[in-house]
Order: C-alpha cells, then sequence, then structure tokens
C-alpha cells in the first residue's frame, strides 16, 4: 500500500488567528461532590486535574464504547466545565444525570454562558505569550479567559479559548475560517466523538491513550473493564489513521481494503477539505491489518469505486501495548 509522506510537503501557508467554535458546547458540573462523580464516570482522573492544564476525557456504555469526548476544565474545586460537541450537550445532561442519585451535583447546559473560540499560529503566542511552547494540554488563564494549548495539527499550534460572556474576545487578531479549523483539527490525528460517531468506537480505536484521554490507574467508570482488558491484554486490533483522498471524504463513511470489499475494515471519525483546494484529508479507525497490508488499495464508501485512500504518519507516537 502506498505511504503518502510526500503530501506533507503540499501544506498550505500557516494561517495564524482565531475563529468562533459555534459547534462547540459546554456542560458545567458543580457542586461538592462535582469531582468525585466526574471521576466515576469519565476515562480521565479527574480528581487528579489542577487549574494549570485541561484533559482529554470520554464517557463510555458498559461496553466501553465512547457516547462522547470532552475537554475538561477545573475552573474551581466545586465546578468544573466539559466542552463537547454542541449537539451532544443535551442528550449528556441527561444521561449525566441520571447518575447522580443523591450526590451534591448539579450538571447544566451553559453553552449560551460562554463565548468559545479557536486559536491558531502565532496569534496563541500574541495572546498567551509562552503557552504555545508548554505540552498538549496545558492551560494558561487571561483574565477571566481559560486557554488550553491542544495538539498541533499539520505543525501549526492550536489552542482553545474559553471565557465568559461578560469578559471581552479576543481583539486585534485576524480571523481564520472555521474550515481551516476542522482541517487542523483532522491533521491534528485526534477526533472528538459526537453524534455521528456514538458507541462506534473504543477509546484505543482513535487512540486515546497515546494522546492522554485515558487513564488506566484510576478506579472504575462504566465500560473501564473492557477498555483496560483492550489495553493490558494487547488485543487493540483498530488504530486511527490518518488518510488524503482527492475526492470528497464524510464522517461516518465506511472503509474498504481490496482483500476483502464485501467488509468494512474501518470508518471515517474525522473529516476535511484541505486548505489549497487539494481533496480531503480524514482521520480513519481501522483493522492495523488493513493499515500494514503491503498490496492493495484502502477506498471509502464503495469497495469499488470509492476514492482511494494514502496513509500519512501519525503526528504522535502510539503508545505501546501494555
Amino acid at each position: 500500500m502506498s505511504d503518502s509522506s510526500e503530501l506533507l510537503t503540499l501544506n498550505p501557508a500557516v494561517q495564524s488567528g482565531q475563529v468562533e467554535l459555534s459547534h462547540m458546547g459546554v456542560i458545567e458540573v458543580s457542586g461538592a461532590d462535582a469531582t468525585a462523580f466526574l471521576q466515576g464516570q469519565l476515562t480521565q482522573d479527574v480528581a487528579l486535574l489542577g487549574t494549570d492544564a485541561a484533559r482529554l476525557a470520554a464517557y463510555c456504555n458498559a461496553k466501553g464504547r465512547m457516547q462522547v469526548s470532552f475537554i475538561v476544565i477545573r475552573r474551581s474545586a466545586e465546578q468544573l466545565l466539559l466542552l463537547c460537541a454542541r449537539e451532544s450537550v443535551a442528550a449528556m445532561v441527561k444521561r449525566l444525570s441520571m447518575f447522580v442519585l443523591r450526590a451534591k451535583v448539579r450538571i447544566s447546559d451553559v453553552t449560551d454562558q460562554y463565548r468559545m473560540f479557536g486559536l491558531t499560529g502565532s496569534a496563541i503566542e500574541a495572546l498567551v505569550p509562552g503557552l504555545s511552547s508548554r505540552p498538549a494540554w496545558s492551560r494558561q488563564d487571561k483574565g477571566e479567559a481559560m486557554v488550553v494549548h491542544l495538539y498541533p495539527g499539520a505543525g501549526v499550534a492550536r489552542a482553545c479559548w474559553l471565557a465568559p460572556l461578560s469578559a471581552p474576545a479576543p481583539h486585534g487578531i485576524d480571523s481564520v475560517s472555521l474550515g481551516y479549523w476542522h482541517w487542523l483539527s483532522v491533521r491534528s490525528g485526534l477526533a472528538m466523538v459526537g453524534p455521528a460517531t456514538f458507541e462506534a468506537f473504543v477509546p484505543q480505536m482513535l487512540n486515546y491513550e497515546s494522546v492522554g484521554g485515558v487513564s488506566f490507574k484510576k478506579g472504575c467508570y462504566p465500560g473501564q473493564e473492557v477498555v483496560a482488558r483492550s489495553q493490558f491484554r494487547g488485543s487493540i486490533k483498530r488504530r486511527a489513521y490518518l488518510v488524503h483522498a482527492q475526492a470528497a471524504l464524510l464522517i461516518g463513511q465506511e472503509v474498504f481494503h481490496d482483500s476483502d470489499g464485501q467488509q468494512a475494515c474501518g470508518l471515517i471519525a474525522a473529516a476535511a477539505p484541505r486548505p489549497d483546494g487539494q481533496g480531503f484529508d480524514a482521520i480513519v479507525s481501522m483493522q492495523v491489518s488493513a493499515a500494514q497490508a503491503e498490496a492493495g488499495h484502502l477506498r471509502a464508501a464503495d469497495p469499488a469505486a470509492g476514492p482511494v485512500l494514502s496513509l500519512m504518519p501519525l503526528p504522535y507516537a502510539l503508545l505501546e501495548d501494555i
């Protein structure tokens, strides 16, 4: 199978700026038991989360399948914010509220109380000097704003800026398009889970254990046994890969390999058009054997006539199976 690492030389010029992340929502989990409650619900060790960092986390069903993924931010000892796809907010507020029982916890949709921006390139340093040189998931506050350094995409630094509506929005910075932000997100190799991929993957199928999204040292949470067994028994058969195609790609499309044209070997978890117009890039969760096959092609949507997918290198190292 051909490797398309040469495509990395075709990256458009780096664009620095800001864009409002209108597709994202915010859930507030507050109360004396907020931390303990989330500790028993998410894949992440929320108890260790301070105010100098954020964390990637997922909520799974009993079979370890992710229903949604979050960026978790601690605002105070008794207040945490979960950033996720706006379309997932209402369902997750309802779902999490089912398990509150007698805990001193309140779960609310506070999307309309916050403003969220994506920052790219030198715009991060202009607003928060020093942040882009720190590791991914580092957090630095600027006034009322909480700014989280994310994984870069195509070598371009990215950050998430979140603040109450009462705080001034970032100013004096050029704008970039939401499409450009989505493309950088794809090229970061990190796909967030929302309604389109609801319960399609266990965390390792999207490399979450390799990008700080799973703690194997904390206590139980829904699906924990499945997630741990996949890691410790070396049974990870599907991974996330970066791919490129000359034609349009869509989230939720199946992926096929020539060796078995009747059986899908993967699923597209995130996709976006390249800003230079040279096709689409995507994150595909697929069988390791299909990705490593030396002969044949990967195709999206149609095993015979679908667009051919070329593999690109991941921008991070995979955590070795334990």
